[in-house]
């Protein structure tokens, strides 16, 4: 079993929400980003996305795309990105950690090696927000093997006549996005994702993850009952850019997005 379903697993059993954060690659730069991975698998982190840089982020909003331009200044690239994974690998992390990514980086390394490096390095899982439904065969004709990371599937509102046929082979989790306002905003923009969000917990065999936007567990109270976790990106880049990658304020940070996730 995947370490992601692993992962869920444990959390259906415990009667526990995921809590999955986001952080760019080689941000502030490589040695400290390994010391900040480590720090949200012991802060409690259930699944780590890693960013990986890329020139054109399309899907990302300004804070990642800044992230992202930082990191490739600072020389990140596919290759020492995946010689960070296998580092902290190697120092002993073991929770779940998913490549968020452009098509074009992957096929431009060649599908079958993307997959087989991704097996190595101890990739759990793949976000590609520009990969298309249609188009993900030849991607996933290389990820059959037992250890190929997962291919994580996105649904947004504006696709919710797709949702069956998206959501037909999918693993995992399955990742909702949502232009989810501020916290307190009225009730009737939280009626109309809380529909949404419903729609897709209805229709789906595997944890319905909710993302974008979210900055605390408030956020989502109004949607517990409908999500079984959610996705902090641009919040926590923003946080650690703050406080210069404290690692004491990440570890609070997620300690109590968890706690209160729970409640």
């Amino acid at each position: 079993m995947n370490r992601i379903e692993e992962r869920f697993a444990q959390l259906k059993q415990n009667n526990e929400k995921a809590f999955i954060t986001y952080i760019t690659a080689g941000l502030p730069d490589m040695e400290r980003c390994a010391e900040l991975i480590k720090a949200q698998e012991e802060a409690g982190t259930d699944v780590l996305e890693i960013g990986v840089p890329f020139s054109d982020p399309i899907a990302d909003g300004p804070v990642i795309q800044d992230a992202s331009y930082r990191s490739i200044l600072k020389g990140t690239n596919l290759e020492n990105t995946f010689a960070l994974v296998e580092q902290v690998r190697k120092d002993g992390v073991n929770m779940p950690i998913v490549f968020m990514m452009y098509y074009n980086t992957i096929f431009h390394y060649g599908l079958e090696a993307f997959i087989k490096r991704c097996e190595a390095a101890g990739i759990d899982g793949l976000i590609i927000p520009d990969l298309p439904l249609e188009e993900q065969d030849n991607l996933k004709n290389h990820m059959s093997d037992e250890n190929a990371p997962i291919l994580i599937q996105l649904v947004a509102p504006v696709s919710k006549q797709r949702i069956p046929e998206i959501l037909k082979d999918a693993r995992g989790f399955v990742y909702c996005v949502s232009a989810m306002g501020v916290t307190g905003q009225g009730g009737s923009f939280h009626k109309s994702i809380h529909e949404y969000l419903g729609t897709v917990k209805e229709q789906s065999e595997i944890p319905v993850m909710m993302g974008f936007g979210i900055r605390t567990a408030a956020d989502v109270e109004p949607l517990k009952d409908v999500i079984d976790g959610a996705i902090v990106g641009s919040h926590f880049i923003n946080l650690m850019e703050g406080c210069d990658y404290n690692l004491e304020t990440a570890k609070d940070y997620i300690r109590t997005f968890k706690q209160e996730l729970n409640q």
